[in-house]
């Protein structure tokens, strides 16, 4: 793996993740990393404590941060891909304080269930609830126990 910045390394998590949600999707996944960075309470709060690069490498946390899964490589990566500008322009704003409106300020997970119906409830310890659904991926903002994660 090589070394990037943590600008870069946003763009390039943009791109991995969304990269053909089109403008829409790749700011609401951006909104949903910064919403992160930015919750005042929470797992994210306690172990990434404001840090965008520390969310974005927490553990167990983006799939295209991780470059095998379930013991098999994972092609598609962080670490593979190259941004193009957009991704880029996308994680600037996001950084200064952009929010997709479609997601708001409380979505803190978002994932794509690969069908048409978005499960009610995100992540699998069930701290999270639907919210909305933008293109391929689902939106989820935290139910009160996430306080206490």
């Amino acid at each position: 793996m090589k070394a990037v910045d943590t600008r870069d390394l946003f763009a390039r998590l943009i791109k991995c993740e969304a990269g053909g949600e089109g403008e829409d999707g790749m700011k609401a996944v951006a909104t949903v990393v910064m919403n992160r960075v930015r919750v005042p309470y929470g797992e994210y709060h306690t172990v990434c404590q404001g840090n965008l690069r520390k969310v974005i490498e927490q553990a167990c946390q983006f799939s295209c941060y991780k470059v095998t899964i379930g013991g098999v490589p994972n092609n598609q990566n962080v670490w593979v891909l190259t941004p193009d500008p957009v991704h880029y322009q996308i994680a600037d704003w996001a950084m200064n304080g952009g929010i997709h409106l479609g997601t708001g300020s409380d979505a803190l997970w978002y994932m794509n269930p690969f069908m048409p119906q978005c499960p009610n409830f995100f992540p699998p310890n069930g701290n999270g609830y639907w919210f909305t659904r933008i293109n391929q991926h689902c939106f989820y903002n935290p139910m009160p126990s996430y306080a206490q994660t």
